[in-house]
């Protein structure tokens, strides 16, 4: 029997291909939870890796030993630098912690009286008390329920484990498994595969770079703002909102929640000015800071790399929100960028055109050693296998 003659047939291909597609479907179906281990370590994993790049290049050190230096300089930094800050932020974070409570008592004993508005009287007893239920809830969980908390973070400290040790696989083994996915196509399709991958790596290290500066800048700058206007825990609120600028347009609505929660408490510490008109104030000062980001600072910042509508983003954000909380909020922007991508890709080649567009293909350009020569048979090799 010759090789021609063990060859499948288009049928059996197709059958085994679409076996193998249900059954990786069905295994992340039924470990979802295992996926989404995966994805927070592979983000990582993306997220620290240009250090190991830059390391290579200006030491010259292997890939091992670069990805060893920065994933151990990374554990070092996550541990050290709570315990670094905390006795920092640790009086900051009673203030606003302490706001936010005394805000939810004042909150709930408001609504437990009833409230008199234009000759009408409106009651809101229940909504009070359900709200002090909910903080009693929180802020003093019953003895039975340790032993669920306990089941709970062990099996969160299990989860913790698996993408630790996830993150530094995927660090070492990237470029094979890189290379395991582009040989998954057909050898004459491998350059295509390889300038789209150019180009997906491009989307995702333009969002990296970009969310990285409005982060910094916009924590900087809140912080000084609230420190100008006095508001207590300004560093805290300016972290925090720095922070919340990862999450696109679900975070500045928590960020100047909690902002104009402890304004309306606590005040400025110079401005004579009722609590109310300060929480006013901030939300005004927020309101204008956050519109120049958005309009000026984040495009600049993103420059040209991801084109997409804004009410596409703000509804895929509102729906990755709901059904998976902040991480579907944080991914699916780079994520939405990445299957444009790909749909355009597969667009043009459906209708016959070449792959790329011509007048960008050179931004891309595959270095020729990351390409395998393809084979070619000679008319004499065809003559003899026939």
């Amino acid at each position: 029997m010759n090789d021609k003659d063990r060859n499948w047939s288009i049928s059996t291909r197709y059958i085994v291909a679409l076996i193998l597609i249900f059954a990786f479907a069905a295994l992340l179906i039924y470990a979802h939870e295992a996926a989404k281990a995966l994805i927070i370590a592979a983000f990582v994993a993306y997220l620290i890796s240009p250090a190991v790049t830059y390391l290579m290049a200006k030491t010259r050190v292997s890939r091992t030993a670069a990805v060893n230096i920065v994933y151990f300089s990374a554990l070092v930094f996550l541990v050290g630098m709570p315990a670094a800050l905390t006795p920092i932020f640790f009086d900051e974070i009673k203030i606003v912690a302490q706001d936010l409570l005394d805000l939810s008592t004042e909150l709930s004993r408001t609504l437990s009286r009833p409230v008199h508005f234009g000759g009408m009287v409106f009651h809101f007893e229940q909504l009070g008390e359900s709200l002090s239920h909910v903080q009693d809830a929180v802020l003093t969980p019953l003895p039975e329920e340790a032993l669920a908390l306990l089941e709970t973070t062990s099996v969160n400290v299990l989860w913790s484990l698996v993408i630790i040790v996830s993150v530094h696989l995927f660090m070492s083994e990237w470029p094979r498994i890189r290379q395991w996915m582009i040989e998954l196509a057909p050898a004459e399709y491998h350059e295509d595969m390889h300038q789209l991958y150019a180009r997906l790596r491009e989307v995702w290290m333009a969002y990296l770079r970009g969310q990285i500066v409005l982060m910094v800048v916009v924590g900087v700058v809140f912080t000084i703002a609230w420190m100008i206007m006095g508001i207590p825990g300004a560093l805290v609120l300016g972290v925090l909102a720095g922070f919340f600028t990862l999450i696109p347009d679900v975070g500045p609505f928590l960020a100047v929640s909690v902002a104009f929660a402890v304004a309306l408490l606590e005040g400025s510490s110079w401005i004579p000015l009722s609590n109310f008109w300060v929480a006013g104030i901030v939300v005004l000062v927020y309101l204008v800071l956050i519109n120049l980001k958005n309009f000026l600072l984040r495009p600049y910042i993103m420059g040209r790399s991801l084109h997409m509508n804004e009410g596409l983003i703000f509804i895929a954000i509102m729906i990755a929100t709901i059904l998976e909380g902040i991480m579907g909020a944080l991914l699916v922007v780079p994520l939405l960028a990445s299957v444009i991508v790909v749909f355009k890709y597969l667009h043009r080649c459906i209708l016959g055109l070449p792959p790329f567009e011509v007048d960008d293909t050179h931004q891309f350009a595959v270095p020729a050693e990351k390409l395998k020569p393809r084979p070619r048979l000679s008319i004499r090799n065809k003559k003899k296998d026939s």
